[in-house]
């Protein structure tokens, strides 16, 4: 009770089609016009990163740098420009498995626009000679960004989704909203704050699909985590989705840049962090890296919460490994 007014905790959701996904806003509060106006304000900034970062835009930012940075070094927006200092980072303390110059390998398997194909060798070869970020060159100074090769292209596949939920929340902040959960695609969710009732905001890390074969899905549990989040985001990373198979194989469409080839290290990987920018970015890199590079990526980050999975020898098997997540078993 405020001068006489009592004020009671509202709740407004909010959605809108950005970067190939739906992102949805759930905002608690005391005025709904106040929350509302935030959360548009917020969704407004997906968009306009979407229309920024999209590598199917012919009219973005990233492809205009695709087309010209390597004749000479483009200037590009402050903003992108320390977002692709971010990416340089991660590339670099993940030792190359994270790595935004993916584009090339990416359209080489057919996962650009398609379901996906098998590349030819010679064409897949020819792909992998422009990944890596030792080929982009970023001059703080000036704001540039040069290729020193040419057919390098970017593609943020792997850290737009998380950037601009972090974009989203900080603008959320800004305006007074102090309890919400954001998420994009359920693949990325930011929590703010908590629930209305104090309580953490609790998210589910679901069995991925894969798993149930031959099994039936009623047979075993959907449910691996419940991951309760309070002022930080996870993103969960499945090879479920685009993929094709071929000679009796399932390729998925999360590439090992250090190879060339379709991750094949787990099923599904899921991190824990204040930054959504980077839960985007490291799940996929753990997703590449699998049970064996879990305790790299895990080692990254102080006090980050993870979960990696993968098949075993056994039908209906998965083998886990997670740090900071509770009431997991080694095997189920």
């Amino acid at each position: 009770d405020a001068g006489g007014k009592t004020y009671r905790m509202q709740t407004v959701t909010l959605a809108r089609h950005a970067m190939a996904t739906r992102f949805e806003l759930l905002l608690h509060g005391e005025s709904a016009v106040s929350l509302r106006a935030a959360g548009e304000e917020a969704l407004d900034e997906v968009e306009r990163l979407d229309a920024q970062l999209s590598l199917f835009r012919p009219d973005s930012e990233i492809t205009h740098l695709n087309q010209h940075a390597a004749a000479a070094p483009v200037r590009v927006t402050p903003g992108l420009f320390y977002l692709l200092q971010r990416a340089q980072r991660l590339c670099a303390e993940s030792g190359g498995i994270f790595d935004i110059t993916i584009a090339p390998l990416m359209r080489c398997w057919g996962f650009h626009g398609g379901t996906g194909q098998l590349p030819d060798p010679a064409a897949l070869a020819a792909a992998k000679s422009k990944v890596g970020m030792n080929l982009v060159v970023l001059d703080e100074e000036n704001f540039t960004v040069h290729f020193t090769r040419s057919g390098v292209n970017l593609d943020l596949g792997a850290i737009g989704k998380g950037y601009a939920l972090e974009r989203a929340a900080e603008i959320l902040r800004e305006a007074g909203v102090h309890n919400a959960l954001l998420h994009g695609g359920t693949s990325t969710v930011h929590a703010l704050g908590t629930q209305p009732d104090g309580d953490a905001w609790t998210v589910a890390v679901e069995r991925p699909p894969e798993a149930f074969e031959p099994v039936s899905p009623t047979s075993r549990k959907s449910i691996l985590a419940r991951v309760p989040l309070r002022d930080e985001a996870m993103s969960v990373s499945a090879v479920s989705g685009k993929s094709f198979q071929a000679g009796g194989k399932t390729y998925g469409h999360v590439l090992d840049p250090r190879t060339g080839e379709p991750a094949e290290g787990a099923l599904l990987a899921a991190v824990a962090l204040p930054s959504a920018t980077e839960t985007d970015a490291l799940s996929t890199a753990l997703l590449t890296a699998g049970l064996a590079g879990h305790d790299t990526i895990a080692n990254l980050r102080t006090g980050m919460r993870t979960l990696v999975v993968a098949r075993t020898d056994a039908v209906g098997q998965l083998r886990l490994k997670s740090r900071g997540l509770d009431g997991l078993a080694d095997a189920i």
